[in-house]
């Protein structure tokens, strides 16, 4: 092989070689992206097979104060009389830990509570 040739030959392994070691970099941000996708589905999966699990009651009772406030009113009922099951359901389901805002609905709530869905459950009443 000539001595021109053979440098041709390096420099296109060496191209190569940095091509691949691009890909491969774009493949383990994805592998790590799937990865904590998984960890959030699984986590929220066992969440909901615990709500399922449950029996639930009817009638939602509320345990955050935070949610006790908003559903306060003059007639001391736990809830608007306006507003039917749907409205139950949704504080039901925002009490279990998920969003119902229109930002993150049905996403497991991590950080504590969420203003949008709070906002959301007072504009309701």
């Amino acid at each position: 092989m000539e001595k021109k040739n053979l440098f041709e030959h390096i420099h296109e392994l060496e191209t190569q070689m940095n091509h691949m070691h691009g890909d491969m970099g774009r493949l383990k941000l994805a592998v790590k992206e799937l990865l904590e996708e998984n960890q959030r589905l699984t986590i929220e999966n066992e969440q909901l097979r615990r709500v399922l699990k449950k029996e639930v009651p009817l009638e939602v009772k509320v345990a955050e104060p935070q949610i006790a406030e908003i559903f306060k009113d003059t007639h001391s009922h736990p809830y608007p009389e306006v507003v039917g099951e749907g409205y139950d359901n949704l504080a039901r389901l925002y009490h279990e830990g998920f969003h119902i805002c229109n930002v993150y609905y049905g996403h497991l709530r991590t950080e504590g509570d969420c203003l949008f869905c709070l906002s959301f459950l007072n504009k309701s009443e």
